[in-house]
């Protein structure tokens, strides 16, 4: 077992001596004998507490105290000790914020006591800020402490920013039940941790939403062996939970934004790494990709074509999907200026819908799992000819192809019906406008 350590600084060396021969027994011990040297000393031996003597020359212990606490950034545990029958000494000290106070001479059991007593609140103390910071599923830090370290750390350090979604957790729950989803859950967060170092920075957002931050790495390699192995773990231990016939394609998006290039400071990067994990999304998930400013988005250009049906290939979609297409704003965008072109000129009914979500407490916003499972309970409602993105965090377009007005309410009425038949409308208040493009 480890020991607390407790400085010692006091002038008088007799009494230095008597008092490291009574607490040598039980803490590991470091002395000063005076104020500087105990700015040193503490700074090279990081003790869990000081023992100062309140009255020594040139720097006392309550000027010792306030400047300990002002270079460390952080409260100190402090107990003074006096040989001052000065009552207003003590009332001092307290004020000072010490955590106890001992009249020279004191019994050695007295003493050891209220050293004890001291630790023990500390680590008390200590275990009430751990729970306050930490996850409690997960272990990792929770979504205001990872923003707190990641923030003070990007600052003055080069490193990549990751936020990493797990693929497909909802049918996780809806098949295999809530306790089946917490352990893969569980697992995840150790996945994450296995892929990462010590020095870096782990937390979990919120329901199926991690974020890490990776010191001194921008080489896009090792992003990618990261997004490889957190892939290839999660799969097979899904399959070692649920069995090798899990269909599931569960599975890791991870966006990406480096320090110091896309941001200093943590909103910045996490706006950024989630432009980059939209696409993703967007692209089949099960990847990564690193944020890219607009002006160089999309700056690859397809090798010429040999023949026409070449062409139609390579522009064709790959295993299209069933229901509607998910996009991208700014795929969205073109395909909406072209419908609008095309409907000016053939009169092909088309509607424009938005949806908006908000969380049924006052001012909340949804959680990130409830926004994507609406997403996907309206993709898989609607015809392959239909067309969604999200936009902003809460709020999805759709495009609806040739329906008159009567027919456009209907489809409202299924993706509203389908969307209330699973727990998560539950936590949710789903408004729509509709519009007629003419």
């Amino acid at each position: 077992m480890i020991k607390s350590k407790i400085m010692i600084v006091d002038d008088e060396h007799i009494s230095l001596a008597m008092t490291e021969h009574i607490l040598s027994s039980t803490y590991s011990v470091v002395c000063a004998s005076s104020g500087a040297d105990a700015i040193r000393t503490y700074f090279k031996e990081e003790p869990d507490m000081v023992l100062s003597d309140l009255r020594m020359p040139g720097m006392g212990g309550f000027e010792l105290q306030q400047e300990l606490q002002k270079k460390a950034g952080h409260p100190i545990p402090f107990m003074f000790m006096t040989a001052d029958k000065d009552e207003g000494a003590e009332s001092k000290g307290f004020e000072v914020g010490a955590m106890d106070f001992i009249r020279k001479p004191f019994r050695a059991d007295v003493l050891l006591s209220r050293i004890a007593n001291i630790l023990q609140t500390v680590e008390e103390i200590q275990g009430l800020k751990r729970a306050a910071e930490i996850d409690p599923m997960t272990g990792l830090f929770n979504k205001a402490t990872v923003q707190a370290e990641v923030d003070a750390v990007c600052r003055h350090t080069k490193g990549a920013l990751m936020m990493i979604d797990l693929d497909s957790f909802k049918p996780v729950n809806d098949i295999y039940g809530h306790d089946m989803g917490d352990k893969i859950l569980i697992r995840f967060a150790e996945i994450i941790c296995s892929a990462i170092r010590g020095s870096d920075i782990a937390g979990r957002m919120g329901g199926d939403e991690f974020v890490v931050f990776c010191q001194h790495i921008t080489d896009e390699e090792v992003i990618a062996s990261k997004a490889k192995y957190i892939n290839d773990h999660i799969l097979s231990s899904a399959r070692e939970f649920m069995g090798d016939n899990m269909n599931i394609p569960i599975g890791a998006s991870i966006g990406c934004a480096l320090a110091p290039d896309d941001g200093r400071d943590f909103m910045t990067l996490f706006k950024k790494a989630d432009k980059a994990l939209y696409s993703v999304k967007s692209g089949g998930k099960h990847g990564y990709e690193i944020y890219h400013d607009e002006e160089s988005a999309g700056s690859y250009v397809e090798e010429d074509a040999t023949d026409i049906g070449e062409a139609i290939t390579v522009l064709s979609e790959r295993n299209p999907a069933r229901g509607a297409m998910l996009l991208p704003n700014e795929q969205f965008r073109l395909i909406f200026q072209f419908l609008t072109r095309v409907n000016a000129n053939y009169q092909r009914q088309m509607h424009i819908v938005l949806f908006s979500l908000a969380g049924k407490d006052e001012g909340s916003d949804p959680p990130k799992n409830v926004i994507d499972a609406f997403a996907e309970s309206m993709a898989g409602t609607l015809r392959q000819s239909d067309t969604i993105t999200q936009y902003g965090r809460n709020q999805f377009l759709l495009i609806l192809l040739k329906t008159t007005p009567p027919n456009a309410e209907l489809v409202i009425e299924r993706i509203m019906s389908k969307w209330n038949e699973l727990e998560a409308s539950t936590s949710v208040d789903v408004t729509f406008e509709m519009r007629e493009m003419l």
